[in-house]
């Protein structure tokens, strides 16, 4: 009897216990096939409750990659088993920011995560893929077993969903500070999260990806460096308030799921400009880690691959957002669709397409943040710029979406500088407002740029100096090439173009961008393609047009921005009448009867800008070395030393140009409406920036270089460059009597002061020595040239304080009196002209 008893018990309790069993591994939902589960803790300590104790009737939820529910303040997921142990991307953004911390649109990372089960937790893993052996040889272990996956937050399961889908509580992945997602020092410096002030704004759930917004408050300690903001700079930019506690922003996360079978990658070549993947391959037959990146580009497939240009399976579409003013979205248009010649090139019709995004009403689960999305988005923002960003998979380099962020400001900087480099071209510019259609055309060209950075290409600095200063005034030539041979270069407006030459003014689509969109979009058959990739790059050894460079403006003079031309000097000489001509209708263009002259400040210092950005291209020309990036077998070498006569003859046009002052630049129909003062100040920062740049420690350590090894070549030698600025400069000492001006005399203080700032730095370069020299020469010609005679009084201090300034610099402890410092020359009297000494 007793054994039977116990018998019947063992039964009843394996009936009690398969409900519980069941819950934990079928699970069930509300309204959903399963067993709708029961109990909260079984006897093995699980924690997994009914799904309808924690998904509530009222809970909002949303379908799609997950199910995402959010109630009482918390989000939870449901995650598919199906999406477990699958690639997403997590990409985070700065979507809106608090006045001076940073800019909206500014991206914050990206990175590879997987969610996987382990016994009842769900696992969130960082995914990296910067080490791989894509062999199948032992070394695949190896790498492996160095590749664990870490593990960035881990979640109780909650409760079962359909099909075993496991529910967890996410809340505090979005509002807590994680540092794989935080902002961190990209907000200046903000010290971490503050949880009580964080809310989670809204959740949106596509087929392909899920997007969290976030309003996030991070503590700001008193006094705490915050200076270092992410994102395109701004003039004038508002100041941080001290006070504060704390930075507010919005920050969007983004979950892209992955293609499942990843795109066929395009290995990079450094003469091609692509933006890449990066990570050390380990399986290669090299004798050493093997550094490979792939290009980031878009899947393009032909519908029909025997065809020699065929429409493709997928075409890239860009939809011009909701927010876009109606009066740009046919520009926008247009701008997007600049690039189907050059991908006809690579064998596709109609490969990008720009279209209108769908109304409210027309589609209203249209959503441009959805990753099946590109678009095109309007900020309203006092930010002068516009950003191509992209999303790509970082196993292959596919690019899965694109939004081009487009700041409202952007207007008013193509107003900017269309007026100050071309509107002598152009008689429609020379009066402001700009008419619409050629404002319209200006944003189009800026969408050609930005969108060209979705497909990939970053900037070509080597193309705006692919063109001569001919032939950026030849009509013809223009018309066929547009004024710079890609439009991913800075190149702007054309500032060379004179009136009458009937020159085209705004970029276009150029041979190098037909070229690299052939040669990293064109389809070819796997066993030949590295054979026909090097047959597109060869094609660049006889046309500088084809030639990439990434920006380099300090060493190369070809990779400068903002530049026009393969002369510099020629171009500069060119773009100053031009400024000139600008400066002639500056009042008219920009005043209106019952209006202040704010808008005439702003032309003036655009206009002072641009003289300013032209000249620094002529100081790039001196100690400057020009790279073609060739590989062995395409050239001698890599480098080319820009001639000894070309760097004097640069030095000759700033002594020219920049150590003097144009009569335009000081025209009292301008400054008297502007301020009392200033011009000389704002004339002399100028003068300061080019000799900052022409004695820069790195420019002389090359020119040094270069004059030890030269031999019997001839060189332009820092020797040199210190002498005939000196002449430039200090001219005036050759004079009898000797006569300086305001502008001047701060010329030649500022020459002083950076001699003497380079006579104490620690440089291991020859600046200290060659400053010692210069200004040992500068005081012999000083105290000669009051020997001859000073015309004013003025002059005479201002000699005497130089020499002052000098000695003080030799024998910081002395205080010698200026007529002591000159009398080594033979007098300090003055000439006939002044009759006394003040």
């Amino acid at each position: 009897m007793k054994r039977r008893n116990i018998a019947l018990m063992i039964l009843a309790l394996a009936l009690v216990a398969e409900p519980v069993f069941a819950q934990r591994r079928g699970g069930g939902r509300r309204g959903a096939e399963g067993s709708p589960g029961a109990g909260s803790e079984d006897k093995d300590g699980s924690s997994i409750k009914p799904y309808d104790e924690i998904i509530k009737e009222d809970a909002q939820t949303q379908k799609g990659l997950f199910t995402v529910h959010r109630q009482d303040g918390k989000i939870f997921y449901e995650i598919p088993p199906a999406a477990l142990e699958k690639d997403m991307l997590w990409v985070t953004q700065l979507a809106r920011t608090q006045a001076g911390f940073g800019y909206g649109g500014t991206g914050l990372g990206d990175r590879v995560v997987r969610w996987e089960k382990r016994d009842e937790k769900i696992l969130l893993r960082d995914v990296k893929y910067t080490i791989r052996a894509e062999t199948d040889d032992s070394i695949k272990n190896a790498v492996e077993a160095t590749s664990v996956a870490p593990i960035i937050k881990a979640f109780s399961i909650q409760a079962w969903g359909k099909d075993q889908a496991p529910v967890i509580e996410v809340t505090d992945l979005f509002t807590s500070d994680v540092s794989e997602f935080s902002p961190g020092r990209r907000l200046s410096n903000a010290s971490g999260m503050d949880s009580s002030r964080t809310f989670i704004e809204n959740t949106k759930v596509f087929p392909e990806n899920i997007n969290v917004s976030v309003l996030a408050t991070y503590r700001v300690s008193a006094g705490q460096d915050r200076g270092n903001q992410p994102g395109p700079r701004r003039r004038g930019g508002p100041r941080v308030d001290p006070s504060q506690s704390g930075v507010t922003v919005e920050l969007h996360h983004s979950m892209v799921l992955l293609p499942e079978n990843p795109m066929a990658p395009r290995e990079f070549d450094s003469r091609v400009g692509f933006f890449t993947v990066g990570f050390e391959d380990y399986g290669t037959e090299e004798q050493e880690v093997e550094e490979k990146r792939y290009i980031t580009r878009w899947r393009l497939e032909k519908k029909d691959p025997e065809a020699e240009v065929s429409e493709p399976v997928k075409p890239i579409v860009f939809y011009i957002g909701r927010g876009v003013p109606d009066k740009w979205r046919p520009y926008m248009i247009q701008g997007v669709e600049m690039w189907q010649p050059a991908f006809e090139k690579a064998g596709f019709k109609n490969a990008i397409i720009g279209k209108n995004a769908p109304s409210e009403r027309e589609d209203p689960n249209w959503d441009a943040e959805d990753a099946r999305i590109s678009s095109i988005r309007w900020l309203p923002s006092t930010t002068e710029n516009a950003m191509g960003p992209h999303v790509h998979d970082p196993r292959t380099g596919e690019i899965l979406e694109a939004d081009i962020i487009f700041y409202h400001n952007v207007l008013k900087l193509c107003r900017d500088w269309y007026f100050v480099q071309a509107s002598p071209s152009d008689e429609r510019a020379q009066q402001l407002p700009l008419p619409e259609e050629l404002l319209g055309e200006l944003l189009a060209y800026v969408v050609a740029h930005e969108v060209g950075h979705s497909l990939g290409f970053p900037h070509n600095m080597k193309a705006s100096s692919s063109f001569t200063v001919e032939q950026l005034r030849d009509p013809e030539f223009t018309a066929k090439h547009g004024t710079e041979a890609s439009i991913m270069d800075y190149g702007r407006f054309n500032y060379v173009a004179q009136p009458g030459d009937g020159a085209t003014l705004i970029p276009k689509i150029g041979p190098y961008d037909f070229f690299v969109t052939e040669w990293g979009y064109s389809q070819f058959d796997a066993e030949k393609e590295q054979e026909q990739l090097a047959q597109i790059v060869a094609r660049q050894r006889d046309n500088p047009m084809l030639r990439f460079g990434n920006p380099n403006p300090g060493e190369d003079p070809t990779q400068q921005t903002e530049d026009l031309g393969s002369d510099p000097v020629a171009a500069t000489t060119l773009g100053l009448k031009n400024l000139e001509r600008v400066a002639g209708y500056l009042v008219e263009a920009t005043s209106k009867k019952g209006e202040d002259y704010s808008l005439l400040e702003n032309m003036y210092g655009e206009l002072v800008g641009q003289r300013a950005r032209e000249l620094g291209h002529v100081v790039s020309v001196v100690g400057g070395v020009v790279r073609d990036n060739v590989w062995y077998g395409d050239g001698d070498s890599q480098y080319e030393l820009v001639s000894a006569e070309r760097q004097k003859n640069a030095v000759a046009f700033l002594n020219e140009h920049a150590f003097t002052v144009p009569e335009y630049l000081t025209r009292d129909d301008i400054l008297f409406r502007l301020e009392p003062t200033g011009a000389a100040d704002r004339i002399l920062g100028g003068q300061k920036s080019v000799l900052r740049g022409l004695f820069n420690d790195t420019r002389i350590k090359r020119m040094s270089e270069y004059q030890a090894r030269a031999g019997d070549q001839p060189v332009y030698t820092p020797t040199e460059l210190f002498t005939d600025v000196r002449n430039g400069i200090w001219s005036e000492l050759n004079d009898v009597p000797v006569k300086t001006d305001l502008y001047r005399r701060n010329l030649q203080r500022a020459h002083i002061e950076q001699l003497v700032d380079m006579l104490g730095s620690d440089s291991e370069s020859d600046l200290p020595a060659l400053a010692r020299g210069e200004l040992h020469t500068i005081e012999n010609l000083v105290g000669r040239a009051i020997g001859r005679g000073i015309q004013d009084a003025m002059t005479r201090h201002h000699l005497d304080d130089v020499l002052a300034r000098i000695q003080k610099a030799f024998y910081p402890g002395a205080q010698p009196e200026a007529e002591t410092a000159a009398t080594p020359f033979g007098g300090g009297g003055f000439s006939e002209v002044i009759e006394e000494r003040f």
